[in-house]
């Protein structure tokens, strides 16, 4: 050995990861299972659901982390300001040369640190307004159906169907949940929102009022009662809802959300009934009262009709006055009579004694002479008017013979007309051309034997469908127009 030689020169080269490994499984293997108390600091939830938090104290600071399934499990989430007790393994993050504490299970460190969480939490929630007094709805008098929230193997369901027995049985729908432990706000918070989810007169009916029932225990124990989705859906909750969880003594925060908040179980099935028995005999006594008072009536009215009737007069005595005017009128009935016809009579005779009939024959022959004087003043002028009037009618009778001879001429002559047109065409040369015959002509002149046709120099034969000219220069063709068919020229 080189006396000059330096003894780290023989020492083992490590790998980062060699060291980062060594040091891992030292830590791992001393600190394998601790209970560390401390602060929380910061605390982030990463978009993957894991959760990152400190735990610190005066002098130091613990990195924590909590994977995504040990979150959904812890019985309390860290929140900052909290002083806890956390549980689990201390282990080291390689790539950033750190250790940490990887969190299996967190609890509040004693009964004043849960209490100032839940002062916290009351506050924040009571600022959002869910306890305040106006959102709280009114108790159904008369539920026909109650859901219960609670354990279906505890000692409160037993109370409460013993209590509503007592009182006024009614139809209990019981949703069985975990009423401690981790699981248990999510399980209350569920059936809450179940109740109301459910149809009103459907297959499972909607109840009318909902009981959260839970019997007395720590504060760690009620603590699901505590949670914040427990107390958003007591607040949401449309079904008016009761909180009887604990004793009297204990409080919770769905107590501040829920519409009434009972002291025991048994206090809450006493405030969603009333007592079938005092109600029956609420009624009957409510019905008594009613006859009393509908009897006292009548009586008093019947003690009224007869002291007015003895004011009123007898009927008998409400005729005798009327009668007795009748009588009189009828005894100055026929003098009455008399009187008026003798009236009558005497004007009768006065108006007649200006009627005599020399008067009228006067006044008539009067008349008479008037009339004639006007008849025979209008006799001439009416004659004269018969005569023009006569005249006028003659005149018109003779143009209207006149009228009638001449129609009878117009159609004699007509029938004529046609008679005369019917011969023409039978007899017309045009139809002796239509049977096969010809005419000739040489110009105007019409030639029949044939020493007219040779001193003729041209000829124009004229068929039933058209002319051509013979012999000398031929003429223009020209358009010939039939009776059978339009305008045709010559062939030549």
């Amino acid at each position: 050995m080189d006396l000059f030689e330096d003894p780290q020169d023989n020492a083992h080269e490590f790998s980062v990861s060699e060291i980062s490994g060594a040091v891992k499984k030292t830590l791992e293997n001393e600190f394998g299972f601790v209970r560390v108390r401390g602060e929380v600091g910061r605390v982030v939830i990463a978009r993957t659901g894991h959760m990152y938090f400190d735990l610190k104290d005066d002098r130091s600071v613990l990195a924590s982390v909590s994977w995504k399934g040990q979150v959904a499990k812890l019985a309390h989430r860290p929140e900052e300001g909290m002083e806890v007790i956390a549980t689990g393994r201390l282990t080291t993050f390689g790539p950033q040369s750190k250790y940490q504490l990887n969190v299996e299970d967190v609890r509040p460190a004693g009964a004043g640190a849960l209490m100032a969480m839940l002062e916290k939490r009351k506050a924040a929630l009571q600022a959002e307004g869910l306890f305040a007094p106006e959102r709280k709805r009114p108790l159904p008098y008369l539920p026909e159906i109650i859901g219960v929230v609670t354990s279906p193997t505890g000692a409160v369901i037993r109370d409460i169907l013993h209590r509503l027995r007592d009182r006024f049985p009614r139809k209990v729908l019981v949703w069985p949940v975990a009423v401690q432990g981790r699981d248990c706000a999510a399980q209350v918070a569920h059936a809450i929102e179940g109740f109301n989810r459910l149809t009103p007169g459907g297959a499972l009916p909607r109840p009318d009022v909902i009981i959260v029932a839970r019997g007395g225990g720590s504060i760690e124990d009620l603590w699901g009662f505590n949670e914040e989705i427990v107390v958003r859906a007591a607040a949401a909750s449309q079904i008016p809802l009761i909180s009887a969880v604990g004793h009297e003594t204990d409080t919770t925060l769905i107590d501040y959300a829920s519409d009434l908040r009972a002291p025991t179980p048994t206090a809450a099935a006493e405030h969603a009934v009333p007592v079938r028995l005092e109600l029956i005999n609420w009624v009957d006594n409510k019905g008594a009262r009613l006859s009393r008072a509908a009897t006292q009536m009548v009586g008093l009215r019947r003690q009224r009709l007869n002291d007015l009737s003895r004011a009123l007069p007898r009927k008998e005595e409400l005729l005798d006055t009327p009668r007795q005017r009748l009588d009189m009128l009828s005894e100055k009935l026929d003098g009455a009579l008399r009187g008026y016809t003798a009236r009558k009579r005497i004007a009768l005779t006065e108006t007649a004694g200006h009627l005599r009939p020399s008067l009228l024959s006067v006044r008539v022959g009067n008349f008479r002479r008037t009339v004639d004087d006007r008849a025979a003043r209008l006799k001439p002028a009416l004659s004269r008017s018969v005569a023009t009037v006569r005249r006028d009618v003659d005149k018109m009778q003779a143009e209207r013979r006149l009228s009638d001879g001449w129609a009878r001429i117009v159609e004699r002559r007509k029938s004529q007309l046609d008679s005369l047109a019917r011969l023409h065409s039978t007899l017309g040369y045009k139809a002796t051309l239509k049977r096969g015959y010809a005419v000739v002509r040489s110009g105007d002149a019409i030639i029949t034997d044939t020493k007219s046709a040779k001193q003729a120099g041209s000829l124009e034969i004229e068929f039933a469908d058209g002319k051509f000219a013979v012999g000398g220069a031929a003429p223009k063709a020209k358009k010939v127009k039939t009776d059978d068919g339009p305008d045709q020229g010559s062939l030549f």
